[in-house]
């Protein structure tokens, strides 16, 4: 049996249906993210686990109990949410310990646990200082601490990088997987954004208006994304209506179906240069963009009236520029069909 499962879960806001029959199991120690855009549902069902929100239809199940009609306070789930929510006048130290003396807890177990969860996200030596001294980051992190202090059954994580500069925001995540590790928690995550979901996720799921589009491991939802939304949204995907597609290809595509591969999967090569042989399309066309992005360079390749996105690592970016006419193939076993 799962640790935790959405039975039929249905929930409305006026004549807004957010969520329709959910149906979703989660693993015990795993850790599971709620991916997609604004407004598909994704929050409400977090809010909903959390008794935040109430469901008008189905169960929520943790651990074999159903918790649907519980108390927030006697589920003993945390959640971390997108900002802060810090008591300005209470010191860090303070902040972390609320919950414990909630609890009723000795003073040395509160001060021996308040001082592991700050090891844990390497804050001991703010413990005396008051949020407004502390940079964005740093808050989090007290946020984060407070969260696990009471080792909660299911830490739950609503945007919680939204507020973050980029270098802060990859040692966030990477800082909650290992907390999420040594704890042994089990954890859920609401994101939109897919690279933040690929990074920490063991399982995601990918909402659309109110429905699960497709649930796997990242890697799955990367490579074979079943829809040509969640090709979209996952991995940048080239997507072609089929007359496009057969206009790029100068007609030796034929089929009836839209086409989706992904940028990296194609090969870029000078003009001059003979074409790819075998099982593979071939077109022409001209650079007309370069993006660096990181390790990767994208190319945005005109063929015809189409844009192409091709990418490849860093390196190649000198024989290259931009003007330039160049060669695009792809094997047509990298193409999906919608």
């Amino acid at each position: 049996m799962a640790y935790i499962e959405f039975k039929d879960v249905n929930k409305s806001f006026g004549d807004n249906h957010v969520l329709k029959n959910i149906n979703l199991s989660v693993e015990k120690d795993s850790f599971v993210t709620l991916l997609g855009s604004s407004g598909c549902g994704k929050t409400t069902l977090l809010r909903s686990f959390a008794g935040l929100e109430g469901i008008e239809g189905g169960k929520i199940m943790l651990g074999g109990e159903d918790i649907t009609n519980k108390h927030p306070r006697e589920r003993n789930v945390s959640m971390i949410f997108q900002h802060y929510s810090l008591f300005p006048t209470m010191t860090v130290y303070n902040n972390i310990a609320y919950g414990l003396k909630i609890k009723k807890l000795s003073k040395d177990k509160i001060k021996e646990e308040v001082k592991a969860a700050l090891e844990a996200v390497e804050l001991l030596d703010k413990m005396k200082s008051y949020p407004s001294q502390l940079s964005g980051g740093e808050q989090q992190r007290v946020a984060i601490a407070r969260s696990i202090v009471t080792r909660p059954k299911v830490l739950l994580l609503d945007e919680p990088f939204n507020a973050i500069d980029a270098k802060l925001r990859k040692e966030l995540q990477l800082k909650i997987k290992e907390i999420h590790k040594k704890y042994g928690m089990t954890s859920i995550m609401v994101t939109h954004d897919q690279d933040e979901a690929m990074t920490m996720s063991d399982t995601i799921h990918f909402f659309k208006n109110g429905n699960i589009e497709q649930s796997g491991s990242p890697l799955d939802l990367y490579m074979n994304p079943r829809t040509s939304y969640v090709a979209s949204f996952m991995g940048n995907y080239n997507i072609y209506q089929p007359e496009i597609f057969s206009k790029i290809t100068s007609g030796k595509y034929s089929g009836s179906k839209t086409t989706a591969f992904r940028p990296e999967a194609l090969s870029i090569s000078d003009i001059n240069k003979e074409k790819a042989q075998g099982e593979v399309y071939n077109f022409s066309g001209e650079i007309l963009d370069i993006i660096p992005q990181q390790n990767v360079a994208r190319f945005i390749v005109g063929v015809g009236d189409s844009k192409i996105f091709a990418d490849t690592i860093i390196d190649q970016l000198s024989k290259f520029k931009k003007g330039q006419m160049v060669n695009l193939s792809i094997g047509k076993n990298k193409i999906l069909y919608y």
